[in-house]
């Protein structure tokens, strides 16, 4: 078929390769002028590593990763350690993969390249999708500057502000979920002795959290310290308007500054700072329209506390592929894919949605008995019986999507 997919980040840079391998006629559209990203870490477990690894990415890849030793928990103030669950080696035996981290640019690169081997010239900057409109046979893609286009299916990967989920269901605006991301990204050769540890390393603390990790065989750091802001609209807090904004290493301290000395280091060496107001939308009870269908953010927005946004758009990726595999252009015949694909993915990407959430309300649990029970509880399992906590991934890191 011929399929446009609206945006060019992680989700349908991912979508493309993998449709294309399959044999479709992809393009992909971005509104961008080049293709880039802010620097920040992802984190992949072994679900989407086994994913890319599939579609031939890693290859591209691989020198720019960091294999962390562990995933921990620490308190935020004191540093002290509650939990440590070993990762290196114990992913690829349980899980059939390793768990990685990497620089966002990086992966992004990645999967251009790759793109560009199996499709090559099919990726466009600068074209802004601004609505779409269907008949039976095809749907025409209308672009910010007129021009019309038209395919047999659109794919709208284009984040939680989609233009595509907009005109697919009216009013349903991104709602400000209550927290904001502070973003940095540092040379491990600034830090010293004040480095943090070799793992994914959550700093948890009353109302506000923060993780480390290493990326790029672990020369640079990666900090993201997420705060409980209720109202956005403060002179000193983000707005809704930007989904990024330039932020203080002031402002991060009045954050951050009372708690270890390696976060403090972080942002005192970091330079430039970014925030993030984090925005989530409403679930759906349907991803597409026809010959309209979404992925990624677009689809399900989730927050970050459980690093599964760029895996579930890797997953959203490839049961798309396989729901429109050899079932013709049709117009029923598309749309009876698109609700197979929702169908195969909204109880798995639900969950995700629930147990990020959770995640985040645990690592802010307010100092008394409910938190000191809680990770005393998770201190001693991962200590003296790590396999209670290793089962509590099997379902999503062993998944073979």
């Amino acid at each position: 078929m011929k399929i446009i997919i609206a945006g060019g980040g992680i989700g349908g840079l991912c979508t493309a390769i993998s449709l294309s391998l399959d044999g479709h006629e992809v393009r992909v559209l971005e509104q961008a002028p080049e293709i880039g990203e802010v620097g920040a870490g992802v984190q992949i477990s072994s679900n989407g590593t086994k994913i890319l690894q599939n579609l031939g990415v890693m290859s591209g890849l691989e020198p720019a990763v960091f294999e962390p030793d562990a995933i921990e928990m620490r308190m935020g103030n004191s540093g002290r350690q509650v939990f440590y669950l070993p990762m290196k080696d114990v992913a690829t035996k349980r899980w059939g993969d390793r768990h990685l981290q990497v620089f966002r640019p990086d992966l992004i690169e990645a999967l251009r390249a790759r793109l560009e081997v199996v499709a090559p010239g099919v990726l466009t900057t600068g074209a802004r999708v601004q609505a779409y409109r269907q008949n039976d046979h095809a749907v025409t893609v209308i672009l910010s500057d007129g021009t019309e286009l038209q395919a047999d299916l659109l794919i709208g990967a284009d984040g939680v502000r989609s233009r595509i989920r907009s005109q697919m269901f009216g009013g349903d605006n991104p709602v400000y979920t209550g927290n904001t991301a502070w973003r940095a990204v540092v040379p491990a050769e600034r830090l010293g002795d004040l480095i943090p540890p070799p793992t994914g390393c959550i700093w948890a603390g009353e109302g506000k959290h923060a993780v480390t990790t290493r990326m790029r065989k672990g020369q640079l750091i990666n900090f993201v310290g997420i705060v409980e802001t209720p109202n956005p609209l403060h002179d000193d807090q983000p707005g809704q308007d930007g989904w990024r904004q330039a932020g203080t290493q002031a402002q991060a301290l009045q954050d951050f500054g009372n708690w270890s000395p390696v976060i403090s280091r972080i942002i005192n060496e970091a330079g430039d700072m970014f925030r993030w107001p984090l925005f989530g939308r409403a679930p759906l009870a349907r991803w597409s329209d026809g010959r309209v269908v979404l992925l990624g953010d677009a689809a399900h927005p989730m927050l970050p506390s459980m690093a599964q946004g760029a895996v579930a758009a890797f997953e959203d990726a490839v049961v798309l592929t396989r729901a429109l595999r050899n079932i013709g252009s049709s117009g029923d015949a598309v749309a009876a894919a698109c609700s197979t694909y929702f169908n195969d993915r909204i109880e798995r990407a639900t969950k995700v949605q629930e147990v990020s959430a959770q995640n985040l309300q645990l690592f802010h649990t307010p100092s008394g008995a409910k938190r000191s029970f809680s990770f005393a509880a998770a201190g001693l399992a991962g200590r003296f019986l790590p396999e209670i906590l290793y089962r509590r991934y099997d379902w999503l890191y062993g998944a073979e999507v």
